[in-house]
């Protein structure tokens, strides 16, 4: 296995769903940001990006990377901000530090065991599908709320 290709792939596939998030903000205002759709367990796209931040944050940087977790994931679903220049900052620090997290592992990180704090455990390519392929689940869902949001 290429292991340096397969993370790298999932690396880009992360990244790209963060910022197919972060370019839902683009010319929203603050209610705007904040603003979530009148249906069950639905979220604004500020919460979307702020908790799709925070499980890239633990899947690279602590499950993988061995970086204490910090997580706070009820916090993630009742984050509010002022603008889309918060969340633009909190990725401009965090995707260069989970860029170098990523950089750092090889082949044996990604078939060895790692405990997860929400799926028991798993090797290290679960750790980056989960993460790939929550960001992508979220990113499809800031879309919708930003469509919504403009429709109404």
């Amino acid at each position: 296995m290429d292991e340096r290709l397969v993370i790298g792939i999932f690396e880009t596939t992360i990244v790209e769903n963060v910022e197919r998030i972060l370019a839902c903000c683009d010319g929203l205002d603050e209610v705007g940001i904040n603003w979530k759709p009148a249906a069950p367990e639905m979220n604004s796209i500020y919460v979307l990006a702020t908790h799709t931040m925070g499980n890239v944050r633990q899947n690279a940087l602590a499950v993988l990377g061995g970086q204490e977790d910090q997580r706070d994931r009820d916090a993630e679903f009742v984050a509010a901000g002022n603008s889309a220049v918060e969340l633009q900052q909190q990725w401009s620090e965090l995707k260069p530090q989970v860029q170098a997290a990523l950089s750092k592992i090889g082949e044996a990180e990604l078939t060895r065991e790692h405990p997860h704090p929400r799926r028991g455990t798993v090797n290290g390519l679960q750790v980056l599908m989960i993460a790939a392929s929550h960001a992508g689940e979220h990113a499809g869902q800031a879309e919708m709320t930003r469509d919504l949001y403009r429709g109404q």
